[in-house]
């Protein structure tokens, strides 16, 4: 037939026209499918080199946070001019949420995401939304923070994927990526201050970075306000303070309540004491040295009467740590105040490094004082025997007084070094100053007199009085507080282990400069030349001073244990005592001294039973 007509039959022209059709179908598929295998090998390539689980831990980690976050408590951020200003503006923006532990910056994240997530549905072009969280040292590190940032804008424009690996590449390709985004996009940031230095300096050295080079970048970082991490901040940058609020952190708490109160081990103490194992952990490195100074720091801010300047806290530390210190300038070449606030301050509220005199240094929450309280006090043991059971407040209150002890071995062991005995607190200059006149002005036309009002607090009423200044006369810096406290701490003690005899004697020794110095301090917390009280040496010895300021344990031990050295104690020690304690003290003490077998002779006669009858009357 093909010799006949010398053609191929249609059927052979329509098999060849669909074996063309049907290679060309195979060449497509098989084009799709090695596409296929190169996505899933960028996809694989990327997981590898970046680390895919980060993204899905950082799903999770917000997810868990959205179950007790209360909105109601977060809405004010929305209304905060602050906010709105970096939200309108068509400029690159950032926004800093400051705030100490525990003031709800996390949770504030979380709500700003969702937030952000809510309005981009109704906006065209569609903002790219990428989140991050820092809450321990992987997560706090740069390698784990870019890459992720990068995964979740590679989710959102799965056609930019390209293999890359090391650090650098990743920072470049970022700011590619950026680049080629037509729209805006929202970068939030929590947890700044978990990150390592050297990460958060690059962090926030690319952050700049693209703020400038890319119109559309928004970013939100949260932080604990550390004085070095404000110093990196861009200076234009928006700031929102997360102070304390009774109505929001109410309405937290009820939110914490609800979702989580069912769900509590019984061992709640040990649950939520946890986070704060963690984070001392990671500020010290787990290092021994560490641990030493900071577990001492934190253990003076959990017992002190009042907040501590850096300074005072740095040379309290650095005295605890150091156990052989005699002098002054001994103790201060040791201080390192910038090594020991490095190592706590996730655990106190925030401070004006610029001012490192000033009474600033406190615990960030009552919950910080209580781990302290759990994690580095023994039980004392049970005077009453180890049969009873102890209630909770019995711990609580024992575990106290292993703090009372620690800072009160601290002050006593600084006014007992040598340079408090060997100059005067007070010039002959300002002795003569105290003689004058402190509450007017004598160069003033006012001749109106200062009327004392009851409403008025001693701090108030001595704001226009002359100071003087200790260090000035070499008395270092922890010497106000010590000198001003140390009998606070002394009385709180009332079971073993008891002060140490010998020094509370040499303290206390009779007509010494030491004892003048400190007692003048006491007097004048404030270091105004005008006493608020008086506190005359002269008239107290160490017997004197524990019968009025010390506990009845302490009283009975030196009662007991003390030879009564002429040259410590006054010529009538139990007469003399007895004089303070009817003038101010606890008239309980009176029946120790009269019963005791050394020195209660000297209260069983005429004598003491005519004063006593001049005071009752």
């Amino acid at each position: 037939m093909v010799w006949e007509t010398d053609r191929l039959p249609n059927i052979v022209q329509d098999f060849l026209r669909y074996s063309d059709t049907l290679r060309k179908l195979v060449e497509k598929a098989t084009w799709e499918i090695v596409e296929d295998i190169k996505a899933t090998f960028y996809d694989q390539e990327i997981a590898r080199w970046l680390g895919d689980d980060k993204i899905s831990r950082q799903g999770q980690y917000h997810e868990s946070l959205q179950t007790f976050r209360a909105d109601q408590a977060c809405e004010f951020l929305l209304e905060n001019t602050n906010f709105t200003n970096w939200y309108d503006g068509s400029d690159s923006q950032q926004l800093v949420i400051l705030g100490d532990m525990g003031r709800g910056k996390t949770v504030a994240m979380t709500f700003l995401v969702d937030e952000l997530r809510r309005r981009k549905e109704y906006q065209l072009p569609q903002p790219m939304i990428c989140y991050y969280y820092c809450w321990d040292n992987e997560t706090g590190n740069a390698t784990s923070i870019i890459p992720t940032l990068i995964i979740s804008l590679l989710q959102q424009l799965p056609g930019l994927k390209k293999p890359f690996f090391d650090i650098k590449k990743l920072e470049e390709f970022l700011q590619k990526v950026l680049e080629a985004i037509d729209r805006p996009v929202f970068v939030i940031i929590d947890g700044l201050d978990e990150c390592d230095t050297a990460s958060r300096n690059r962090l926030l050295k690319l952050l700049k970075t693209l703020s400038r080079k890319i119109s559309g970048l928004k970013t939100i970082l949260s932080s604990r306000p550390q004085e070095e991490i404000l110093e990196q901040l861009d200076e234009a940058a928006a700031r929102i303070e997360l102070g304390p609020d009774v109505q929001r952190d109410g309405i937290i708490v009820d939110k914490i309540v609800e979702s989580k109160l069912s769900y509590l081990s019984m061992d709640v103490k040990a649950l939520l004491s946890e986070p704060y194992v963690t984070i001392f952990s990671r500020c010290t490195s787990d290092d021994p040295k560490n641990e030493e100074l900071a577990s001492a720091a934190l253990k003076l801010l959990a017992i002190a009467r009042r907040p501590l300047s850096i300074l005072e806290l740095a040379w309290a530390v650095a005295l605890g740590a150091a156990k052989h210190v005699t002098t002054i300038d001994d103790l201060a070449q040791l201080v390192d105040h910038q090594r020991f606030m490095s190592l706590i301050h996730p655990f106190i509220t925030q401070v004006n490094f610029s001012d490192v005199k000033k009474r600033q240094v406190r615990l960030t929450h009552q919950s910080v004082k209580k781990f302290i309280i759990e994690k580095w006090t023994p039980d004392k043991p049970d005077s009453q025997g180890p049969n009873l059971t102890k209630s909770d407040q019995m711990i609580v209150d024992q575990r106290l007084e292993s703090l009372e002890t620690f800072i009160l071995d601290i002050c006593t062991r600084y006014l007992l070094l040598d340079d408090i005995d060997n100059r005067d607190l007070f010039s002959a200059e300002q002795v003569a100053i105290t003689e004058l006149p402190q509450e007017f002005d004598l160069f003033s036309d006012n001749e109106e007199p200062n009327h004392y009002n009851r409403h008025c607090t001693w701090e108030t009423w001595e704001e226009d009085m002359i100071r003087y200044d200790p260090i000035e006369r070499g008395f270092g810096e922890f010497f106000v507080y010590a000198s001003s406290h140390w009998l606070e701490h002394f009385g709180a003690i009332t079971v073993e282990p008891l002060p140490s005899l010998a020094s509370i004697m040499n303290l206390c020794q009779m007509g010494s400069i030491r004892f003048r110095n400190w007692t003048q301090q006491n007097c004048r917390p404030g270091c105004t030349m005008t006493a608020g009280f008086r506190f005359d040496s002269s008239l107290y010895d160490p017997l004197s001073i524990t019968s009025h300021y010390g506990s009845g344990a302490m009283l009975r031990d030196m009662l007991e244990n003390s030879d009564f050295d002429k040259d410590k104690f006054l010529r009538n020690p139990a007469m003399e005592a007895a004089d303070q304690i009817f003038q101010w003290g606890n008239i309980s003490r009176l029946r120790i001294l009269f019963l005791d077998d050394k020195l209660g002779h000297q209260l069983q006669n005429l004598g003491f039973f005519s004063t006593c009858h001049q005071n009752v009357e």
